[in-house]
């Protein structure tokens, strides 16, 4: 959605406040994916001559684990703080957003903001125990019937400088 912020960067303590939703049900990140829009509050601020953008947002992702593969759905909710400018004083400044023509689209941003912000790690839960590398069950569900005391054939040579 293109905000109009003309207005919020010429007024000092001028505000703006909308909700809007962002679609990202068609980002291609393989398995994973956003089952719903995701709904985003944001405030756009003046103070003191310091443009402000905040934003909150919340949603559902659904993935699959990277232990165990099983499909889970999780809720999440991020705050986002930017300070904007017309014109950066620098090409590559990570540390304001640029708005030119006082447009800014928040899909954009909002939508970098969201995938840098996923954990690189998609798990279950903290203890997920994965599957078994031999037979492939998932060890979430109980142990497999595997031999747990047979060495890795690689290290057939190791085992036997060790034993003598």
């Amino acid at each position: 959605m293109p905000l109009e912020l003309k207005k919020i960067f010429l007024n000092e303590n001028e505000e703006l406040s909308v909700h809007t939703d962002l679609d990202m049900t068609d980002c291609d990140l393989g398995e994973n994916r956003f089952p719903d829009v995701i709904g985003a509050d944001i405030r756009v601020s003046n103070h003191a001559g310091l443009v402000e953008f905040d934003a909150a947002v919340s949603f559902t992702f659904s993935f699959r684990c990277d232990r165990c593969y099983e499909r889970f759905d999780r809720d999440f909710a991020f705050r986002f703080h930017h300070i904007l400018v017309t014109s950066l004083p620098e090409e590559n400044s990570d540390d304001y957003i640029e708005a030119p023509d006082y447009l800014l689209d928040t899909d954009i941003l909002l939508r970098d903001d969201i995938l840098l912000e996923l954990p690189s790690k998609l798990l279950c839960k903290d203890s997920c125990k994965g599957l078994c590398p031999k037979c492939g069950k998932n060890l979430n569900n109980g142990s497999c019937a595997c031999s747990k005391g047979e060495p890795d054939p690689r290290l057939a040579a190791l085992s036997q400088l060790l034993s003598e």
